[in-house]
């Protein structure tokens, strides 16, 4: 099948991807896009009993079977937990991933979310995305590309900043159809599960997500959303490549 285009989902943690846009991400493979899965850490702080160096391997073993479920391509970018760094090493090696991937959409966390790792995530990815094309960066062995990506920022988790007020999305892909895929992805990260029943002694990772997303899909009238904002500042695409990609199944919001 001929590729259409190819997506990168640029998150801090390895099932951040799975919470927020997989669905998205099911559809678009299904529509004949290129998936790419991108997380800056390996989860190396997601256990209560592992070391860093075997949580990790079993956190990225557990990211590449649920982007296999749809065919994607997995990557990391060896950052730590808590330390992830708005600086330029940490910035060169985003850059180099989008150089090499050529996406035509990216997805990033959202620039307020109740943990810094995706706060300055989600700063490196626009960082990225503006910086790919700027030939005097350079990244050995991955050239300049453009045009500029298209950006798309996730819902913040439970859909708040960090005051605790809502934050809407602009637009919401219904992903009914792709939902039982997305929760199978989900499902394959059981080591975080296991983490956050220790952790936070609740056993809610799977029902969670699955409430999160039947409230989104409630603001467009269907079973499961996922709810996006598109980065409209200066240099970026302003057309909404999502919609054009998946027509009557993002809704505008706004």
């Amino acid at each position: 099948m001929t590729v259409k285009g190819r997506v990168l989902s640029l998150q801090a943690h390895p099932d951040d991807t799975e919470f927020l846009c997989a669905g998205t991400l099911a559809l678009l493979g299904e529509s004949g896009w290129e998936v790419h899965f991108a997380s800056l850490t390996a989860g190396d702080c997601g256990s209560a009993e592992l070391g860093r160096e075997e949580i990790s391997r079993i956190r990225l073993e557990e990211a590449r079977a649920s982007a296999g479920l749809i065919g994607g391509h997995c990557h990391c970018l060896g950052c730590d937990d808590l330390f992830i760094a708005y600086d330029r090493p940490t910035i060169l090696l985003a850059i180099s991933l989008m150089r090499r991937v050529k996406p035509a959409l990216v997805f990033a966390p959202s620039p307020n979310d109740y943990m810094i790792d995706h706060e300055i995530t989600s700063r490196i990815a626009q960082t990225a995305c503006f910086g790919c094309g700027v030939k005097n960066v350079e990244t050995e062995g991955a050239p300049a590309f453009e045009p500029v990506p298209h950006l798309y920022y996730v819902d913040p988790i439970e859909g708040k900043d960090k005051f605790g007020k809502p934050v809407e999305p602009g637009i919401v892909v219904d992903v009914t159809s792709s939902f039982e895929t997305k929760r199978k992805m989900l499902a394959c990260h059981a080591s975080q599960r296991h983490w956050l029943m220790v952790h936070h002694g609740l056993d809610e990772y799977l029902r969670s997500m699955e409430e999160f997303a039947a409230g989104r899909g409630s603001l467009i009238g269907k079973p499961f959303g996922e709810g996006f904002r598109q980065h409209l500042g200066h240099g970026f695409p302003q057309v909404d490549r999502l919609r054009e990609c998946l027509g009557d199944k993002v809704v505008p919001l706004h």
